[in-house]
């Protein structure tokens, strides 16, 4: 591997661009960061198009293991110094590999069904680690797909991708508008539930239906009207102390939970 000493290398600073929304999109490219993150997006058909390996610390099995599943997919490598890995790792990170990458393109289009699917809808959802942990409970629970409508942030920011664990690459994913989100939900013969606190029933007495879809908003906002039509059922969580409202990765993990008991009792 062609060794890189300097955060002034080109590719350096390119990659460096990654960490914003601006440089993602005028690059076409993403940022993945970490040895179990950059693995998934492998597995997953992510073409990889570089990564920065720090040799210092390849002696770790984890990282020896994804050079040689790099290597094996021909991507190329460079190795950098820990000075370099620490200007492009995200936070305290250090796991010794940094991947760029063309990002996932589905759309609805693209999700396909099983016959007893459960999709998550987020709605216009602003902090990118919120993403993450909802991707990365609905990964845990088997949810069919999730679709992120109106989105305040990029899939592929690296805090989501990092928050979800990678399973921002794993999970059927995709963006769209509220409205063709809920068009696509029709045409699915999917129940939609809306987790609101108004006209809505305890979560805990409601049996989903077996073709189902749990649409979450964000806290500050809610749900927007196009969620509250009359074929729209509203679910609600108990909220037995002083705050009024739960965090949407807390709310999403509880709902996705008991979808999943439901089910294992059908």
């Amino acid at each position: 591997m062609e060794l890189i000493t300097s955060p002034q290398n080109p590719r350096v600073k390119l990659a460096l661009k990654l960490r914003d929304a601006k440089g993602r999109a005028q690059q076409g490219r993403i940022i993945i960061d970490g040895c179990r993150e950059v693995t998934r997006a492998l597995v997953a058909g992510v073409r990889v198009v570089e990564a920065f390996v720090c040799q210092e610390l390849d002696n770790r099995h984890a990282l020896h293991s994804l050079i040689r599943l790099l290597a094996a997919q021909n991507v190329p490598l460079f190795g950098i110094t820990r000075a370099v890995l620490e200007r492009l790792a995200f936070g305290n990170r250090a796991e010794g590999v940094i991947a760029v990458a063309e990002p996932p393109r589905r759309t609805l289009a693209d999700l396909v069904l099983p016959p007893v699917p459960l999709v998550a809808v987020l709605e216009a959802v602003e902090k990118p680690g919120n993403v993450g942990a909802v991707l990365r409970s609905a990964d845990a629970t088997g949810v069919s797909a999730v679709i992120v409508t109106d989105p305040g942030t990029d899939l592929y920011n690296p805090n989501c991708i990092r928050a979800s664990l990678g399973t921002v690459f794993s999970v059927p994913v995709c963006t769209a508008t509220s409205q063709q989100a809920l068009d696509w939900l029709r045409a699915q013969a999917l129940t939609v539930y809306a987790a609101r606190l108004d006209n809505a029933a305890d979560y805990r007495q409601v049996q989903l239906a077996p073709r189902a879809a749990v649409v979450l908003g964000s806290e500050v906002a809610g749900l927007s009207q196009q969620w509250r039509a009359p074929d729209i059922l509203g679910l609600k969580l108990p909220m037995l102390g002083v705050a009024d409202s739960l965090n949407i990765s807390a709310t999403a993990a509880v709902l996705f939970y008991e979808a999943l008991r439901q089910r294992s009792l059908a």
